[in-house]
């Protein structure tokens, strides 16, 4: 099938998740309502602009799918559908739920601030419909380094919408980036993200290393005295994370392509492991399986 002839109609660049890579990505908005985060790339081209896609042309595409495609997952994009009106969400589940009947789960990235004004029993209706899953990019749970880094989000807010969508019943994937607070904040930034972990009990989580492909330069203009971590303390950083980590039963992964050691393991039952692995990659990097600088393009 050629571009031209594909159901969905695409604006470039497009992001998902790495579990989302077998996953029909559903553009329901493009790019981000917030898009103020200095560390995030993603969304600032001017073609990225956010807007609501809209409704009628998101409908039929989803049809068309019907028609041309056999799907078991649907990722929603861009950067935070369940920014739209629960209503409009609805909708659209459900014409997934009619066209695509071979759907075993929706996902979709989510803003905490997304889910200020939606109440549990809102998410729950969503996930009656079939939302299944949202990933929740917390990058910190420092309020100083949140602040430092424009997320728009606090400890607070962070925990709160983690706790709706999980009395909701809609899974939780969170991610923490690894280096956020620079060497200075480092060790409260991994504290405080810990902690934030331990209270909100998530079903998955991950870690990311910040990144700047385009440069440091908006960045900088609010941290300006981020130094940017080498691997050595970046995993420094990662153990104290995982050593003040509580967490009973959560899935842990740090296999996305900016990390230097990759980790797979299920928190509390792989703590110690996942720590000797960390420990020992620190005490010996040479003979350690950490990525060279080139397989962590992004």
């Amino acid at each position: 099938m050629s571009a031209s002839e594909f159901p969905i109609r695409y604006i470039e660049p497009v992001f998902r998740p790495p579990s989302e890579a077998h996953s029909l990505i559903l553009p329901v908005t493009n790019g981000c309502s917030w898009n103020s985060c200095t560390f995030c790339e993603m969304y600032t081209a001017a073609q990225k602009k956010f807007r609501a896609r809209d409704e009628a042309e998101v409908l039929e595409e989803i049809r068309r799918c019907g028609e041309q495609l056999i799907v078991q997952r649907v990722f929603l994009a861009d950067g935070d559908a369940l920014v739209l009106p629960t209503r409009r969400l609805l909708k659209i589940l459900e014409q997934v739920r009619l066209c695509l009947p071979e759907v075993q789960r929706v996902s979709s990235y989510c803003l905490p601030r997304n889910l200020r004004k939606k109440s549990v029993s809102e998410l729950r209706e969503l996930a009656d419909a079939g939302l299944g899953m949202a990933y929740v990019g917390a990058e910190s749970g420092d309020d100083e380094v949140l602040a430092l880094v424009n997320k728009g989000e606090t400890y607070e807010s962070t925990l709160s919408a983690l706790d709706k969508l999980g009395q909701a019943g809609i899974t939780r994937s969170v991610m923490i980036l690894n280096g956020l607070g620079g060497r200075r904040l480092s060790r409260q930034h991994a504290r405080n993200s810990a902690r934030l972990m331990n209270e909100a009990q998530p079903e998955f989580l991950s870690t990311l290393v910040v990144s700047f492909p385009q440069g440091e330069t908006r960045f900088r203009q609010a941290f300006e005295d981020f130094e940017m971590l080498p691997p050595d303390e970046l995993l420094r950083e990662l153990e104290w994370l995982l050593g003040d980590l509580e967490l009973s039963d959560t899935v842990f992964r740090s296999d996305h392509a900016s990390n230097y050691l990759v980790l797979k393991g299920v928190l509390g039952v792989d703590k110690q492991g996942l720590l000797r692995r960390v420990r020992e990659a620190i005490e010996d990097p040479r003979n350690a399986p950490l990525r060279q600088e080139w397989q962590r393009g992004l």
